[in-house]
């Protein structure tokens, strides 16, 4: 009987430990405001290059001019999963469709803490005022300086 309790207890410690494991990474890849800087978001006009429909987040690819007319290459990532915007109504298709490369859009972007032309894609709107990709990451932003 001491060796059956003595496997029991071994069998639920070794499983506390995996758990464990599993959760802290995926702790940490949920952080998007370790991330992301939602305080110096931003609100431009932008033309879709690519949209991946991918786990575990889709990716929206960009063209922005800036200011002084240079033109940016933005990537951004969609807080909501595959899965999350299904039941949205966004499957793959329509959010293919909706962000087809050349698209015109309006984006509101969380830039990356670390710098770079990469954020978080917070909002998108097409040219008929209709929001695109539901659960985007968190409404509006002053525009981009």
């Amino acid at each position: 009987m001491d060796n059956v309790l003595k496997n029991r207890v071994l069998l639920v410690s070794a499983a506390t430990v995996v758990l464990l494991m599993i959760s802290i990474p995926m702790l940490a890849h949920h952080g998007t405001n370790i991330s992301y800087d939602r305080t110096k978001a931003w609100t431009k006009k932008a033309v879709v290059t690519e949209f991946r429909y991918a786990n575990p987040h889709p990716q929206l690819f960009i063209d922005i001019t800036d200011d002084k007319g240079s033109l940016e290459h933005w990537g951004a990532e969609l807080l909501p999963n595959p899965a999350q915007l299904i039941k949205n109504g966004w499957g793959k298709k329509r959010s293919e469709e909706a962000l087809w490369p050349g698209t015109t859009i309006t984006v509101t972007i969380a830039p990356s803490k670390a710098g770079g032309t990469v954020g978080l894609l917070l909002k998108a709107v097409n040219e008929k005022g209709e929001e695109l990709v539901p659960g985007g990451g968190g409404g509006g932003a002053t525009p981009a300086p």
